[in-house]
């Protein structure tokens, strides 16, 4: 008992050291786990999918498992730095690193491509392979179709992977802009590998492409951009130009990106039905609450206004947890300064109308 207590002092010890006090895997904070032939300290989370793999990591718990002496010295000399050093060696820049709120197939496949395939630990080179030069994607209906479908350029696309809206564990939705409309393609793969692939591709490819359209900056600069979660998405209820028109249910998506919320039918419909500009301050942009009432066939009562330099525009949210949570993102997007393409898509969004 006496080396049981000793022992797991010595590893609550070490995890508190700088490296070791986030998962090796996805960052979360205080990991409670470690890989007794790894040498790292993970996550509850990441533990489970380590354990897929118990040919090369085999799982403890710092807490309340038994250590032997030679484990825990061992544990001393790797520690999650270590283990970073050697198995993240070569990660290409446009790789994506999961973090703690991602999917599970992201998480899943980076330790694999970490730990099973030793991708980038230096020892093989296909990870530096090239992707498409001349920046697009093209899909097909069929494997035999002479044409494609469509020809996507990386300019305006953009790759999340949306298990819950998809329906599937390996759920990947592609959007990208046709006619100055955003389109959305929903894709999945039952093998996890390949739709992460799929999506790191596009990463790439995205790299590329910024690289060229801007040779001055750094990777560094362009890696927020090649791939972005949006900010806020779910339904909301909104009414007309005049605010007389009845309350319809539609599916919101904000995205910081491009400052623009975009409204569907259903989550899943491939084409917006129309796409609101969110400006600055400065600009006569700005969102309060609305406590008024729809008495336009309405059901929810937690009230959004959104004012533009065009048109006000009233929301109703469900729940007063939602429209604290739409109100905080929109916020964002109006407190972040306004670039020159920022401004360029103001004007094509409202030349369009």
């Amino acid at each position: 008992m006496a080396c049981l207590e000793r022992n797991n002092k010595i590893l609550l010890e070490l995890v508190q050291q700088p490296g070791n006090n986030k998962c090796a895997d996805c960052g979360a904070p205080e990991p409670d786990w470690a890989s007794c032939t790894l040498g790292i300290f993970v996550c509850l989370n990441c533990s489970g999918l380590h354990r897929n793999l118990p040919d090369i990591s085999r799982m403890k718990s710092i807490r309340l498992d038994l250590w032997e002496d030679s484990l825990v010295e061992f544990m001393r000399e790797r520690g999650n730095s270590a283990a970073k050093a050697t198995f993240e060696k070569c990660v290409p820049a446009f790789f994506y690193r999961p973090q703690q709120k991602d999917c599970i197939v992201l998480k899943d496949q980076w330790i694999r491509a970490k730990y099973e395939r030793r991708e980038f630990t230096g020892e093989k080179t296909y990870c530096q392979q090239s992707y498409c030069s001349d920046f697009t994607l093209r899909y097909f209906i069929k494997e035999d179709s002479k044409a494609p479908k469509a020809v996507i350029s990386m300019n305006d696309l953009n790759a999340v992977f949306q298990p819950e809206k998809v329906g599937h564990a390996h759920g990947l939705q592609i959007s990208y802009l046709q006619d100055e409309h955003m389109r959305n393609l929903f894709v999945y793969h039952e093998n996890g590998q390949v739709i992460v692939s799929l999506f790191n591709a596009i990463r790439a490819t995205r790299l590329a492409y910024l690289q060229k359209k801007h040779p001055t900056l750094q990777d560094n600069d362009f890696i927020p951009q090649l791939t972005r979660r949006c900010l806020k998405e779910g339904y909301m209820e909104k009414t007309g130009p005049t605010q007389r028109e009845p309350f319809k249910k539609r599916w919101f998506t904000l995205c910081l990106m491009n400052r623009k919320l975009l409204y569907f039918k259903t989550p899943l419909d491939a084409k917006e039905l129309g796409a609101v500009f969110i400006g600055t301050e400065s600009h006569s942009y700005s969102v309060s609450e609305n406590n008024g009432k729809s008495s336009r066939g309405g059901r929810w009562h937690c009230g959004i206004t959104l004012q533009t330099p065009g048109r006000q525009f009233v929301f109703m949210c469900e729940q007063e947890q939602e429209r604290r949570e739409w109100l905080e993102a929109l916020r964002e997007v109006i407190a972040q300064p306004m670039t020159a393409e920022d401004y360029s898509n103001e004007a094509n969004l409202r030349r369009g109308k």
